[in-house]
Parts: structure tokens; C-alpha cells; sequence
């Protein structure tokens, strides 16, 4: 089943940890583990003006994979998270009709 998600990503304090996530996140090795869990054409990326946060709206399909990617145990993400990631935080959205 498909869930819309945002998760907010703490970055570790650094120079070049942004452009260091972020090009393993677009690399083949990234976008791997992105399509294992999620729909990558449906992701909405948002920056932090400090580049020190990055936001994604994402739609879902492994919600037990997200959490092992999210949490830094995926064996494929797990360098990258180790060395750029000082937290992430996730919530489940729901439509709101107005």
C-alpha cells in the first residue's frame, strides 16, 4: 500500500555534508535504495536555508524498509548516514480537504 511520508533530515555540522548527502542520494547506488522503498519520480525535496536540514514528501511503498533506510541500518546507506546524518524524523501525512 502506497503512504505519503515526510521525513526531515539533521545533518551532520560540516563543511560539504550537504553536497556529500545529497550526491549519494541522486547517485545509482542511492536511487537503488530509493526505488527498493519509495516512488523517487514522486519525492518532493525541500532545503534548509543553512543546508543544514533536508526535507523530502515521499510516497511510500516498503514502509519497513523506509524505516530501516531512515533509521542508518540499510547495508547500502549505512556509510553515508554514518558519516552525514545526525538524525531523521518522520511523519505520515493525510489529506485534509479545505
Amino acid at each position: 500500500m502506497e503512504k505519503e511520508m515526510l521525513a526531515v533530515v539533521k545533518l551532520k555540522p560540516g563543511e560539504g555534508t550537504f553536497e556529500k548527502f545529497m550526491s549519494w542520494m541522486q547517485s545509482d547506488e542511492g536511487m537503488s535504495v530509493r526505488k527498493s522503498i519509495a516512488y523517487p519520480e514522486k519525492t518532493i525535496p525541500g532545503i534548509g536555508p543553512d543546508k543544514g536540514h533536508v526535507m523530502f514528501k515521499i510516497t511510500v511503498h516498503d514502509e519497513d524498509g523506509m524505516k530501516e533506510f531512515v533509521s542508518g541500518k540499510n547495508p547500502l546507506a549505512k556509510p553515508i548516514f554514518d558519516a552525514c546524518v545526525e538524525h531523521v524524523n518522520v511523519w505520515e501525512l493525510i489529506k485534509t480537504n479545505i
